[in-house]
């Protein structure tokens, strides 16, 4: 009985381990393919809305990081996607564009998505919306989500390049761990 419980531990730490390694290099990877403006929509991904409809720390940093590529690239058009989660007060997207338009970028500029709950309907809304034939695409989103997003994007055969923003350092530590099991289901699922 030791015995196997002894080798049920021992595989318990190995598939931790692999567990733990595999989606480390996945958090990683997701931060190649930077954009260089040669896609003409850049999808920007949403997050969590505050009362008062006010964009989270994350959020703010994600259009932030669109803010600075739409200046670098005049000729891209940004989606904002993101629906209404029962405890925000608007949608993710129309929060979104308000900051967008506040901090002066163009509202010609910025498609609206606001039914998407997932990412992968971020993604898969935002296409419908898109009237060209579209097979590549930049994702704009937290460093840490990047991967998930490509590999979803993979999934519908839509090439994609990324715009990394940075992750507040007070939910860094749980939203990389809550990743590494959203990497493991989307890869598993494909959504």
């Amino acid at each position: 009985m030791r015995r196997l419980m002894l080798i049920g531990g021992g595989i318990i730490v190995v598939a931790g381990l692999t567990f733990w390694i595999v989606t480390t290099k996945w958090l990683a990877d997701g931060l190649d393919s930077a954009a260089d403006g040669s896609n003409d929509y850049a999808l920007v991904l949403g997050a969590k809305v505050k009362h008062g409809a006010i964009p989270s720390k994350a959020l703010a940093y994600r259009l932030d990081a669109a803010l600075q590529y739409a200046q670098k690239y005049p000729h891209v058009t940004l989606i904002v996607s993101g629906g209404q989660g029962p405890d925000e007060d608007a949608t993710e997207a129309s929060v979104m564009q308000t900051y967008l338009v506040e901090y002066g970028l163009s509202a010609d500029r910025i498609i609206i998505e606001e039914k998407a709950t997932t990412t992968y309907e971020n993604i898969v809304y935002s296409l419908d919306l898109i009237h060209d034939e579209v097979s590549s695409l930049t994702i704009i989103s937290s460093d840490y989500h990047l991967e998930r997003a490509k590999i979803l994007a993979d999934r519908l055969d839509l090439e994609v390049d990324v715009v990394a923003a940075k992750t507040p350092k007070i939910i860094e530590a749980k939203v990389r761990f809550r990743e590494r099991f959203a990497l493991v289901k989307s890869f598993i699922l494909g959504k």
